[in-house]
């Protein structure tokens, strides 16, 4: 392991994100806490403890252009390189009928999780791509919506899709720059977002039941696996789910 690997993960300031930027901090990673709010980033930096290699907190809205410049400047002057970015930072809507969604809803669910992960995956592949020694790796966050919907959930549905997309894509375009892309479907982590899952929430079938769930530090294990790999190597997809989530099957 090199002491000079970088890593930047956007919504790190809580749940999976948080718990995943933590997990690379502690494996050696210098790693930047990327996310809207520099308080949050900030005491989640100090919730990880001291650690060998640096952590970084850098406040930016990576639906807009600027800002994602913005912070890969500030990574590049503080470390030099980017090796690792974890595309994570998302949002959802309630469970709603696609003729009741705003269409306010569905342009900010698309510019954070579709054109906001466009922005920081472009940004990165750049840098990777100039760099020296040349290389990286580009971890997206799906989620197993990529593969089937909740009922209620065509925006972010629409855009876990669009994400695959863009990992299929840049796995492709990466190969002549020794950029490696994969992505991590999660199911069911237990985050914040996530805890009306172990009261009840809408099924395909129209009822409302609770589901199974997983502790967090499962998506942070297999995203440092994925990210640990040398760049002639690749999870291309990797589905991580709680055993027991309505997901496989008919429920």
């Amino acid at each position: 392991m090199t002491e000079q690997r970088t890593a930047i993960v956007t919504g790190a300031g809580t749940g999976i994100g948080k718990s995943v930027a933590t997990a690379l901090l502690k494996e050696g990673w210098n790693t930047v806490f990327c996310g809207r709010r520099k308080s949050v980033l900030d005491a989640a930096v100090a919730e990880a403890g001291p650690t060998e290699a640096k952590a970084l907190a850098v406040a930016c809205d990576i639906s807009k252009a600027g800002e994602v410049d913005d912070l890969f400047e500030t990574v590049a002057e503080a470390f030099g390189r980017v090796d690792l970015l974890f595309n994570n930072a998302g949002m959802g809507y309630k469970s709603t009928p696609i003729d009741e969604i705003p269409v306010e809803v569905w342009n900010d669910i698309v510019g954070v999780n579709l054109t906001g992960s466009f922005l920081c995956a472009r940004a990165a592949f750049g840098a990777m791509r100039k760099q020296r020694p040349m290389g990286g790796r580009i971890i997206n966050n799906g989620s197993v919506s990529a593969y089937a919907p909740r009922p209620g959930s065509v925006p972010y549905t629409a855009t876990k899709h669009a994400i695959t997309g863009l990992t299929k894509t840049l796995a492709l375009d990466g190969r002549p720059y020794d950029i490696a892309c994969g992505q991590i479907d999660i199911g069911n982590a237990l985050t914040d977002m996530a805890q009306p899952m172990t009261v009840g929430v809408p099924q395909a079938n129209g009822s409302i039941s609770a589901e199974a769930v997983m502790d967090v530090q499962r998506v942070a294990d297999a995203v440092v696996h994925m990210a640990s790999l040398p760049l002639d190597a690749n999870v291309l997809f990797m589905t991580v789910m709680a055993t027991k989530m309505p997901f496989v099957g008919r429920g």
